[in-house]
């Protein structure tokens, strides 16, 4: 249903008198938007159906040149150099910046039926599922595609359009804006949307509950660097701090007998608690994503799921060979294009927001707030529940193991603790892209080599962490980013 919505005009739409007559047609031919229940029906596709995770781990520093036996790949290979990915692919910027404007389309048609309606107060849920669903897809665009939003350069920094009413022409002409504008959108969404969610939903990770709002607005707090709303967000999410019982449960599944498809089955489950919203996409990330050239080699696997030398050793890993190891997440499915059809197109289910998430934006927001104690708390509670046989006198994270593991990089105790925050968020969320939306929060530099000891670095503000953004924007006037 959504590819019937005309997004900023770099969809692949017929031109010329076939455009006319495809306009004269209403959005949805099979019926009429005139129900809370057909709204809510086309919200399922007020997510965006891409993922970023194969070009955000190509980015950041937890891939490197693996073998040149790895599967090639344009999306890996360009995004491991940091260059402009040229392909249209899935799981490429071109095809995330699509996805995200088709669903806040559909997110816009929703909210158009629902503010038009006769009984207003019977779409109120749609309502703040379709608010909360346009906000995210903004911010996410908004995080890739535009400069990290920083309170002295954000009320000038080039943002991304943000779309709030159904398109009815071809080609109509965006502004940019600022990143500054775009937050401020984002949050009157949320703000006006999340007091509307009801969570009357048969599948709730599937959609916009009021707890995975608020794991959305700890998100979008942390990137807008304002603490309190972060702690008071993640608290509403969990009101009475059980997070460790709401995390992925990975100490439940340490049995012999749980196989590598039990663990994807796992992983991406809707009952899994730790789950709080999930995407269905086109993707290709459950088959290759550990398998490209530009991948993890077991040392740098084993590195990255010890945060503070402390090995978590309830994520099992894995390996197709001696070269290729990953931690096990993803199930790809393939849906054939019709019911005889040996053609079709792979999709892969994708955590959009978790607990895990909620807790270490906590973590960080405390910290930031002097909290540190409270922080403490936060980190070891994440630690617990990721280490086989924890106690206390091995794995707890202390004040003085922080600083003594990071001594030799900073003598300043709170980028200590915000190093060691970092090094977990790193082990719990590898393969899911996060890392790179950290580098690009935190601007940190990244250096990268080739097997033949090629070094290629990325600094700090390099302009090519920002994606670049489709040729075809420039119709709608759109310029694209600097290089």
């Amino acid at each position: 249903m959504k590819s019937k919505y005309l997004c900023i005009a770099l969809l692949a739409l017929t031109a010329g008198t076939g455009c006319s007559k495809y306009l004269e047609h209403a959005p949805d031919q099979r019926a009429e938007l005139n129900t809370p229940e057909k709204v809510s029906e086309l919200l399922t596709t007020a997510y965006p159906a891409a993922n970023y995770f194969v070009m955000a781990e190509a980015r950041s520093d937890n891939q490197m040149d693996v073998s040149t036996t790895g599967i090639q790949s344009p999306v890996n290979a360009d995004s491991y150099f940091w260059k402009d990915v040229t392909s249209t692919s899935q799981d490429g910027p071109t095809y995330y910046w699509n996805a995200c404007y088709e669903a806040i389309a559909a997110a816009n048609q929703a909210l158009a039926v629902c503010n038009s309606a006769v009984n207003p107060k019977a779409y109120e849920g749609a309502k703040g599922e379709a608010l909360l669903a346009r906000a995210y897809a903004h911010f996410m665009l908004v995080t890739l595609y535009s400069k990290a939003y920083d309170p002295a350069t954000a009320s000038t920094d080039p943002g991304i359009p943000y779309v709030t009413e159904p398109e009815k022409v071809v080609v109509k002409q965006y502004d940019r804006k600022t990143v500054a504008y775009v937050y401020e959108m984002i949050e009157k969404d949320i703000k006006e949307g999340m007091p509307l969610i009801n969570d009357k939903y048969a599948v709730p990770a599937y959609h916009f509950t009021r707890r995975a709002a608020h794991a959305f607005a700890s998100r979008f707090y942390l990137w807008k660097r304002d603490w309190a709303k972060v702690i008071e967000e993640a608290n509403l999410a969990f009101p009475t701090n059980d997070f460790a019982a709401n995390v992925r449960p990975w100490l439940n599944y340490q049995s012999a007998t749980v196989t590598v498809n039990d663990l994807q089955t796992f992983y991406t489950n809707a009952t899994n608690p730790g789950n709080l919203l999930l995407g269905e996409t086109v993707s290709s990330l459950g088959i290759y994503y550990y398998r490209y050239q530009y991948a993890m080699t077991q040392p740098r696997l084993n590195q990255i799921i010890a945060p503070l030398g402390i090995s978590w050793n309830a994520l099992k890993t894995y390996s197709t060979s001696s070269t290729f190891y990953f931690v096990m997440k993803y199930l790809a499915y393939f849906k054939r294009s019709s019911l005889n059809a040996t053609t079709g197109v792979y999709y892969t289910m994708v955590p959009l927001l978790t607990t895990e998430e909620v807790l270490l934006n906590r973590a960080e927001a405390l910290l930031m707030s002097d909290k540190y104690e409270e922080a403490l708390a936060d980190m070891n509670t994440m630690m617990r529940t990721r280490i086989v046989n924890y106690n206390t006198t091995t794995h707890l994270v202390t004040n003085d193991k922080i600083t003594k593991y990071y001594e030799s990089r900073t003598t300043d105790k709170k980028e200590a603790y915000r190093m060691a925050i970092l090094d977990i968020r790193r082990a719990e969320f590898v393969n899911e892209g996060m890392r790179w939306l950290d580098i690009l929060r935190l601007q940190m530099p990244v250096t990268h080599t080739t097997a033949k000891g090629e070094v290629f670095e990325l600094a700090a503000d390099d302009k090519r962490k920002l994606l670049q953004l489709p040729e075809e924007v420039t119709l709608s006037g759109i310029p694209l980013n600097p290089r």
